[in-house]
């Protein structure tokens, strides 16, 4: 029986573990995704502020 409880209290620790880590993630989670998002946005303002001009990779700078 003692055996059995032991077992018990190890499955019981492990599970507390497990969720102070998820919890942990969870958190870590939606901070990035608050992130992502304001990076959105703020990529979504500076194409709205350009002049309208789109700039290609592989154009020369109008000096040349």
């Amino acid at each position: 029986m003692s055996e059995i409880e032991e077992r018990m209290a190890h499955l019981e620790r492990a599970i507390d573990d497990m969720s102070d880590v998820m919890a942990r993630q969870a958190n870590e989670i939606a901070l990035l995704t608050r992130r992502v998002q304001v990076l959105l946005e703020r990529e979504k303002d500076r194409d709205q502020s350009a002049e309208g001009g789109a700039v290609f990779g592989d154009e020369r700078p109008p000096h040349y």
